[in-house]
C-alpha cells in the first residue's frame, strides 16, 4: 500500500524536484500557491463589509480556496501537491477521509491520485436515510489521512477526526490547502495530537499579495491587526 502512493505521485508530479539544495521545497511551495491563490481572486479583501465566520468571528480577509476547482491546471496543481505530501509523509495511508463540505471534492480527488480508499466527515449526522455521519466505507483500525480545505480555529476540522477515531479508525494526519495559523488552532491541533500540513499560509499569502500589489503597506498594517486578536476586531 506505502510504495503504490509514492509511485503514482513520482511519475505525476515533479515540479518540486527541480528546486534547488539551497530552497526550502515547502517554503517555495508556500509562495507559488499563494499567488496562484491570488491569480483567480480566492482572497478576497472586504474591511468595510468584513465577512463574518461559523465561529461568529468578523474578519476583513477571507480565503476561498475551493474557487481552485474551478480551473482545470490549478485544480491538478492542489491535488498533485496534497497527494504528494501524502504519499511522502504518510505512506503507510490505508484511506483518505474528506471533511464536508468544502474538503469533499479536494479529498476525493487525492485519494483517486493515491488510489486509496475516499470517505467524507459530515459536521453532523443526515437527518434522513441511513443517518449516517461518516460517508464511505472505513473499516475500524484503517489508517486514515484527513484533508481540509482551509483551517481556522480548527474546530470543525478536528471534530472530524473525532468521529473518525470514535469509528475505530486511526488518523495518522491531516493536510489542508491553506491555516490562518491562529495560536487558538495550533494549541487545538497540538492538544488533539494531529499533525498538520499546508500548502500555504496566512504569511506567505500577505507577503506575496504586497509584493505583487493586491494590497499594500496600509491593509497590511490593518490585517496584522485583525490577526492578533480575531475574536474582538470589529466590534
Amino acid at each position: 500500500m506505502g510504495t503504490q502512493p509514492g509511485r503514482v505521485i513520482t511519475d505525476l508530479c515533479p515540479p518540486l524536484r527541480l528546486c534547488t539544495k539551497n530552497i526550502n521545497p515547502m517554503s517555495t511551495l508556500e509562495k507559488i500557491f499563494a499567488e496562484k491563490l491570488l491569480n483567480v481572486k480566492a482572497i478576497k479583501l472586504q474591511p468595510e463589509a468584513p465577512f463574518t465566520w461559523a465561529s461568529g468571528w468578523k474578519s476583513p480577509f477571507y480565503c476561498d480556496n475551493r474557487k481552485t476547482l474551478a480551473f482545470p491546471a490549478l485544480r491538478s496543481f492542489v491535488k498533485l501537491e496534497l497527494s504528494r505530501i501524502v504519499a511522502e509523509k504518510y505512506p503507510e495511508a490505508e484511506a483518505v477521509a474528506g471533511v464536508a463540505t468544502g474538503a469533499i471534492a479536494q479529498g476525493a480527488l487525492v485519494a483517486d491520485a493515491l488510489g486509496l480508499p475516499f470517505a467524507y466527515v459530515r459536521s453532523k449526522p443526515k437527518d434522513h436515510g441511513m443517518t449516517n455521519l461518516i460517508e464511505g466505507d472505513l473499516q475500524k483500525g484503517m489508517k486514515v489521512v484527513v484533508v481540509e480545505d482551509l483551517i481556522s480555529t480548527g474546530g470543525s476540522s478536528l471534530k472530524a477526526v473525532e468521529a473518525l477515531r470514535a469509528h475505530g479508525c486511526e488518523v495518522i494526519g491531516m493536510v489542508a490547502s491553506y491555516t490562518y495559523g491562529f495560536p487558538v488552532a495550533e494549541e487545538a491541533f497540538k492538544a488533539a495530537n494531529v499533525e498538520l500540513t499546508t500548502l500555504t499560509n496566512y504569511e506567505a499569502v500577505v507577503e506575496t499579495a504586497l509584493a505583487t500589489g493586491y494590497i499594500n503597506e496600509k491593509h497590511v498594517g490593518m490585517l496584522h491587526e485583525w490577526r492578533a486578536n480575531p475574536s474582538e476586531w470589529g466590534k
